[in-house]
């Protein structure tokens, strides 16, 4: 069994983008889009929950009996029920002689996104072939809000605050159908669930590719340094939970920011005992960590308990510094920090 906390390799990995958002949200029209326009890329469509979406049939050239369906635009489009059948058709595209630019999959509206982002944790030889590009949530401006109300929807945890909290690009898609006061005020409460995604907005879905995809979410550092220098002026936490804000206020992100690197070890061990401690309560972590001895950057990433911490880049002339958020429920900002310092490099 290979262990996740790998050695530097050479990153040909093809890259994966889930795409979640509540029902209503404009998924259909995105991959309507991406399926037909003429962008150049070579983009493999999975709808994680079949018959829920309708792509076009129009834009399919390949029989009725295939699973994967070629496009006009060179795309391919294809459906997985469950999480077994999601890794097969994935292995199926990696597959195929024609090697894609880009996997996207679409998550059913009222689908969590851990299990689908889990999969590319799992312990399997398809996890050589493709990695995590990044979680987007789309959310209908118009009527997101009412549904950030309800803490809980049909008994269980809020679907459309988990998919806010888990994204690291928020696309606030039919800004047309409301006034920028209304854009303005929505994304102060996605901010106070999710203060490090990137804020998006469109109209029809008609969204710039390269705002969505390709964007190395996981490894984007400028967001976290940001959200560090802006709440917190010494080398410990913030967190976003003012008292005005109307969802859960348990759902908080903790964010660290040093400059300097961590021991590899001591890290190590921690993130492997956070984990195992904190997997229901911890839906997130990512980072992007400077290690001693080390010339490259080292990038964490956590969905519940499912961890991978790698080498990445190496640093080039930036000072090397050492950026953590964890996103959860409950969480323990004090005893992050303890954590945290005591792994740091003397």
């Amino acid at each position: 069994m290979t262990s996740s906390f790998n050695a530097p390799t050479p990153n040909r990995k093809i890259p994966v983008t889930i795409l979640t958002g509540f029902l209503g949200a404009g998924k259909t029209t995105l991959l309507n889009y991406i399926l037909k326009e003429n962008h150049g890329r070579k983009i493999a469509v999975i709808e994680n929950e079949f018959g829920e979406v309708g792509i076009d049939g129009d834009l399919v050239l390949s029989s009725e009996t295939e699973e994967i369906y070629e496009m006009v635009n060179g795309c391919v489009c294809c459906t997985a029920e469950v999480r077994e059948d999601l890794v097969r058709i994935v292995r199926e595209l990696v597959a195929r002689p024609v090697r894609l630019d880009h996997i996207l999959i679409e998550t059913s509206g009222l689908a969590d996104p851990y299990p689908v982002a889990q999969s590319f944790f799992i312990n399997d030889p398809i996890a050589d072939e493709v990695e995590l590009d990044a979680i987007v949530t789309m959310v209908d401006a118009k009527h997101i809000a009412q549904h950030l109300e309800d803490l809980q929807l049909d008994g269980v945890d809020n679907q459309a605050v988990d998919q806010i909290v888990c994204a690291d690009r928020i696309v606030i898609n039919k800004v047309d159908l409301v006034s920028a006061a209304e854009v303005a005020a929505l994304s102060h409460k996605i901010r106070g669930l999710n203060a490090t995604a990137e804020l998006v907005t469109s109209s029809y879905a008609e969204i710039d590719l390269s705002k969505i995809l390709g964007i190395g979410a996981f490894e984007s550092t400028q967001k976290l340094m940001e959200i560090g220098a802006e709440h917190d002026h010494h080398a410990g936490a913030h967190h976003h939970d003012e008292p005005d804000h109307e969802h859960d206020p348990s759902v908080t992100s903790v964010g660290i920011a040093v400059e300097g690197a961590v021991n590899l070890g001591d890290f190590h061990r921690w993130i492997t005992r956070l984990r195992t401690e904190q997997a229901d309560n911890l839906y997130r972590m990512k980072g992007v960590l400077a290690v001693a001895d080390q010339d490259q950057r080292y990038v964490l990433q956590g969905v519940h308990s499912l961890v991978e911490f790698r080498a990445s880049t190496a640093w080039g002339n930036e000072p090397r510094s050492s950026k953590i958020v964890f996103i959860g429920r409950d969480l323990d900002r004090a005893a992050l920090n303890q954590g945290f310092a005591a792994c740091l490099a003397g």
